[in-house]
């Protein structure tokens, strides 16, 4: 049996190399999917031997989806061009029992965030877990234009490990929870959830607390309670434009 890598990009110059590499040890054929990107990652990726396409940015479940058509293998692995497989994660799959079975379909690995070289494993971004290796005769992603996830009825957790290196600093955090919240805003007003003023305070606080005390943040000095209070910011936000949505409609009626 064989497997597709699968990696969607843009402007990843200073990572799609080595995500290429990687993928190729384990992979038959590694596919980008690159959204006009402007800086070399079209470029690297040949070179380290994928196979570029282009298309403009579809949303995150969507530009997965359409890069599946150019996978010639059932079996998907599907990284984004910041993550690498841990050791235990590239000896799962190279063991490949998963194969001669058909109980699943879908696999979820634990991913540990990186900003820069410092493990978050704390205010609950530690277990997280995604589903990046699965069948795509059977399972498939998302439509979710942010925080995709694999759509399967037959996945299996098992407690191996994606490496992420998402983020340089706090300010390259901030401005992706900026980004996902205003994705999430939209999607949550187009599905038809509707919320009062105090919803933004409400679960902003509640984030921040989980993180900060329940997920033992406090724990972790002043990096504790930065991603606490950044959690705490992505649900405000989130909930702060999905009202700005609402009142949008409303002046329009």
């Amino acid at each position: 049996m064989k497997i597709s890598g699968l990696i969607i990009t843009y402007n990843e110059q200073k990572n799609i190399g080595r995500c290429v590499e990687e993928l190729l040890e384990i992979c038959d054929e590694v596919i980008v999917i690159d959204s006009n990107s402007t800086d070399n990652t079209v470029e690297i990726a040949k070179e380290k031997g994928a196979i570029v396409y282009n298309q403009a940015y579809l949303g995150d479940g969507p530009q997965r989806t359409y890069g599946l058509q150019f996978c010639k293998w059932d079996w998907i692995l599907n990284l984004d061009a910041d993550e690498y497989l841990d050791t235990d994660a590239r000896a799962f799959i190279e063991k490949a029992d998963f194969f001669n079975q058909d109980t699943y379909d879908a696999y979820s690995f634990r991913v540990k965030n990186f900003m820069g070289q410092k493990l978050i494993n704390f205010s609950g971004w530690y277990p997280d877990s995604k589903v990046r290796f699965f069948n795509k005769k059977t399972a498939h992603p998302s439509k979710d234009m942010a925080h995709q996830y694999i759509v399967t009825s037959k996945k299996k957790k098992v407690n191996v490990h994606i490496l992420h290196y998402g983020w340089a600093n706090y300010e390259q955090i901030i401005a992706k929870k900026n980004q996902y919240s205003s994705h999430n805003a939209q999607e949550l007003f187009d599905a038809g959830k509707r919320i009062t003023a105090f919803k933004p305070v409400l679960n902003g606080t509640v984030a921040f607390v989980r993180c900060y005390f329940f997920k033992k943040g406090i724990f972790h000095g002043i990096d504790g309670l930065a991603i606490a209070a950044i959690q705490g910011f992505f649900s405000f936000m989130k909930y702060t434009k999905l009202l700005a949505l609402q009142r949008q409609a409303k002046d329009k009626k």
